[in-house]
């Protein structure tokens, strides 16, 4: 077959194809059009999901009749001052996206600059349909219907009005966030889903646009990140770790004001939370990432999701950094939703009475305590002891009683606190074995007797691989024949452990590529360690013991969750326990 030109309108409809795959992405095109014009205001209308059609107008600075005409061609752009490539400062840029969705769709575009007159400009699947004067507003208005009517092919891969109504819900609610200056409404089907005004203030855009969309509990989920580094600036919000979503979905990144979804920056995004997180979860973020425009290539896709950056390393330890900086701050904070789900549950409305009792919110200030780093050369000195009978002013209060050899009961001055002490422990250890590597190795307990494990062949092989990275650990361990190792040393913190349960489970966390992703894995190997010289449920606490515990919860980073990522204690506030009983 002989090589041919393509017309025109196939090579449309192939940019259609990567470009406009369902509603939402045509949303999206229309609505960074409308953020680069300059808008204040964005308006957009929804009709059955997108499938009926969408509409965006923006009060920006509009287009007279030429530029509507060049705007429908292909590679017509103004958002390129010259032709380096290199220095993306808007939303847009390739110039496809009006072109693209002309000719799988009807468009109309009406449009006015300031002292110009208003023009309007319809293309119906490719052609021109309406070329002419029109009376308009100040800014443009895009309307797009009939999408994918004429490619049947194209249009049964699309899904639900419901499910394209959610894409179109989510990609508002982006691109509100990454212009929280700007005001924005949307209506679906005649029905407002979403009306944002413009913030108040400019310095706090963010945060009310995050409460605005997501809840003010959101923000009190949240640790505020503020953290610069190797000309990398991260901003915006992280969630606890306590506070977790079963998917990805509320983990929003933006790079220069443009929305991603980076693998690099999801993947610097589980790393920040390893040994917090329970397997499974996500966090919850928003978070925007600023760096010089020529650091930042968004010419990778061509629905400009994706980034590449120049220097990589940078941007993820910019992220990681932040974060666990932020973290670390707040270490000793749990989510409210556990503090919430506490309360319900003991004060579910059993009885009459208390049902007709409006119940209290939980109060951010009314968690315990925040773990903050000492200072240099600063010694940290134990409290003095407090009569039996008096809480103290301790954040954690005072123990009181242990329950079924797991549970500690703890009364503070403005409640009472369950701390399950199993994962407590389980953190503090974890945070002194990673103290101890930070100041160049964890204490070593050499073994009278060398404790000598069998394992699997392959098993024995990842031990025996891993063993100079498991020193500095404390763990001293040889290879012994081709089907056992032996330990002749383990970390001072854990003597008197299970040794051959502890090797078991290190040759499992060493399993799935654990030879390219040792030095990121160093915490799951520690928090394994942990794990198991943690207190077991079942020991008995005496109350001094109790008490030792909860005043090394108060002093440990992320004493809040264990190293799964679990709470380790819940707050009852006296207001909820004077409802349990209908005071």
């Amino acid at each position: 077959m002989p090589i041919r030109r393509l017309p025109a309108n196939l090579v449309n409809q192939i940019a259609a194809g990567e470009v406009i795959e369902r509603p939402a992405a045509a949303l999206k095109e229309l609505i960074e059009n409308a953020l680069d014009a300059g808008a204040t205001r964005v308006c957009v209308r929804v009709d059955d999901g997108g499938l009926g059609g969408i509409a965006v107008s923006d009060d920006g600075c509009g287009m007279d009749a030429a530029e509507l005409r060049l705007a429908i061609e292909r590679h017509a752009t103004s958002k390129l001052p010259d032709e380096r490539l290199d220095r993306i400062a808007t939303l847009g840029f390739r110039g496809e996206a009006l072109p693209s969705i002309g000719s799988v769709a009807r468009l109309s575009l009406t449009s006015r600059a300031r002292g110009a007159e208003g023009w309007r400009l319809v293309i119906d699947h490719g052609s021109v349909a309406e070329d002419r004067p029109a009376a308009a507003q100040p800014g443009t208005e895009v309307c797009v219907t009939e999408l994918f009517a004429r490619l049947p092919a194209r249009r049964k891969f699309l899904r639900s009005a419901r499910s394209e109504w959610a894409a179109c819900l989510d990609t508002v609610r982006r691109l509100a966030l990454s212009a929280p200056d700007v005001a924005f409404r949307l209506e679906h089907d005649t029905r407002v889903a979403l009306d944002l005004t413009a913030p108040a203030s400019h310095s706090d855009a963010r945060s009310e646009r995050v409460a605005a969309l997501f809840g003010r509990d959101f923000l009190a989920d949240c640790v505020r990140v503020d953290h610069v580094r190797d000309g990398v600036r991260l901003t915006g919000f992280a969630g606890l770790p306590t506070f977790t979503r079963a998917s990805a979905e509320w983990q929003l990144l933006f790079v220069n004001g443009r929305c991603v979804k980076d693998r690099l920056l999801a993947g610097a995004l589980r790393g920040a939370y390893a040994d917090l997180m329970m397997h499974g979860r996500h966090p919850a973020a928003a978070l925007w990432i600023e760096l010089p425009a020529e650091e930042v290539d968004v010419n990778v896709h061509p629905a400009k999701t994706e980034v590449r950056f120049r220097q990589p390393d940078a941007a993820r330890a910019a992220l990681v950094g932040g974060i666990r900086r932020a973290l670390d701050a707040a270490s000793g904070r749990t989510s409210l939703q556990v503090h919430r789900a506490a309360a319900r549950a003991f004060v579910a409305p059993a009885y009459d009475f208390a049902a007709q009792t409006a119940a209290p919110a939980v109060r951010e200030e009314a968690l315990p305590f925040s773990y903050a780093p000492p200072r240099a050369g600063e010694v940290s000195a134990p409290a003095p002891a407090a009569p039996a009978n008096d809480p103290g002013d301790y954040p954690l209060g005072r123990a009181r009683a242990q329950l079924h050899g797991l549970w500690i009961v703890a009364e503070t001055a403005g409640g009472l606190i369950l701390v399950d002490s199993h994962a407590a422990h389980e953190r503090i250890v974890l945070e002194r074995l990673k103290a101890g590597m930070a100041g160049g190795g964890t204490a070593a307990q050499r073994l009278l007797v060398p404790e000598v494990v069998e394992l699997p062949e392959d098993a024995a092989a990842r031990i025996e691989d891993a063993t100079g990275a498991l020193l500095p650990l404390g763990l001293e361990i040889e290879r012994f024949g081709p089907r056992a190792v032996v330990v002749r040393a383990v970390p001072a913190l854990i003597a008197g452990g299970d040794v051959r349960a502890l090797v078991r489970d290190l040759a499992d966390e060493l399993a799935d590529g654990y030879a390219h992703a040792l030095g990121e894995r160093i915490d799951r190997v520690l928090a394994t360690i942990a794990c198991h010289h943690s207190v077991r449920a079942g020991r008995q606490l005496s109350l001094a013991e109790m008490d030792a515990l909860l005043r090394a919860m108060e002093t440990t980073p992320h004493s809040g969750q264990c190293n799964h990522g679990r709470p380790t204690y819940v707050l009852l506030g006296l207001k909820d326990i004077e409802r349990l009983f209908g005071r």
